[in-house]
């Protein structure tokens, strides 16, 4: 009993500890692109956008590496489908505006529909190969080179940001800025070293655990580590909405399940050969091409009623009580 609670404190410390380093590594990040005249735009594109994504992408890559490859099929389906059923519907619920607007909502949906496709239709064989990881790194190319060079991302539009950033900086941060940041080189490089170390041991919980209550890791990856690594989006987007900006919450879930399903499948397979499990391709799969029309649907017209966010913890729930076998 004492080493079920040793180890639930493991789990707790490094998830925590993982989360933690990434969002120093993301703040740090932004301030040395700042320093070499990185756009904004692209800051927030590139950096942020791989942040909040940087739990799962850390622990898959660890998991991978200790022989554990079917973690990460279980984090990135059970992430994408936390992110909407749960992240989305307490967005929706929190929202204080009836309508958002969407610039880039058309072709944002159909590259998060395209790859959603790809990474489903690649594991019906039960296995995640180098190649199609590849496949996957080239589509999150193009969804960075489309992100960079639409019409959200114009010069004036640019500028804007830029004297938005300035005014909420104080003035001796703006002075950092014009210095070699040293201080966030430092930061950058010692929470990678916690980064990693977070997932180490993330990884080295949910192994103990899962054959502690005889339960498959992946199932305990697209749950319990799923919810934990999903923690980010859901600081960003309740924060962001609870402030008006609908558009920031739902592109921050938008943005994080193409990270997700590119970013984190597409790098780990390219490591080593990915081990779909049945879960994962007869239950996890289908729920998660479910979350995505639902999410395509819902955001479809422009409106925010909190019935909607209401029927996705409802999938939230059944999703979770299926996954474990509830009911």
């Amino acid at each position: 009993m004492l080493e079920i609670f040793l180890w639930g404190g493991v789990f707790v410390l490094s998830l925590w500890l993982l989360l933690k380093a990434s969002d120093y590594f993301t703040d740090s990040a932004e301030k040395i692109g700042l320093f070499f005249k990185l756009p904004t735009f692209v800051i927030g594109v590139t950096i942020v956008a791989l942040g909040t994504s940087l739990p799962e992408l850390v622990s898959s890559v660890w998991a991978v590496l200790q022989g554990y490859s079917e973690i990460v099929a279980g984090n990135v389906v059970g992430s994408n489908i936390t992110n909407i059923f749960l992240i989305l519907g307490i967005t929706v619920i929190a929202s204080t505006r009836s309508k958002f607007i969407r610039n880039t909502v058309n072709l944002d949906t159909q590259i998060l529909l395209g790859a959603t496709f790809l990474i489903s239709l690649s594991m019906l064989d039960q296995k995640f190969t180098f190649f199609e990881g590849v496949l996957c790194v080239l589509g999150l190319g193009i969804f960075l080179y489309h992100t960079m060079v639409s019409k959200h991302g114009t010069k004036k539009e640019e500028k804007k940001l830029d004297k938005e950033v300035k005014e909420e900086m104080k003035n001796d941060e703006i002075n950092k800025v014009n210095k070699f940041p040293v201080k966030d080189f430092l930061i950058l490089v010692i929470s990678s070293f916690f980064i990693f170390l977070g997932a180490k041991y993330t990884i080295d919980s949910v192994v103990y655990f899962s054959n502690l209550i005889q339960i498959g890791k992946d199932i305990i990856a697209a749950s319990v580590v799923a919810l934990g690594t999903s923690l980010p989006e859901l600081a960003v987007s309740y924060t962001a909405v609870r402030k008006g900006n609908v558009e920031i919450a739902i592109g921050n879930i938008l943005g994080s399940n193409i990270f997700n399903s590119l970013a984190v499948m597409g790098v780990s397979a390219m490591i080593g050969t990915l081990v779909i499990s049945d879960s994962v391709l007869f239950f996890g799969l289908p729920m998660m091409m479910v979350a995505t029309f639902m999410y395509v649907f819902i955001t479809q017209d422009r409106k925010i009623n909190k019935w909607k966010g209401g029927f996705l913890l409802i999938f939230y729930v059944f999703y979770i009580g299926k996954l474990f076998g509830w009911f």
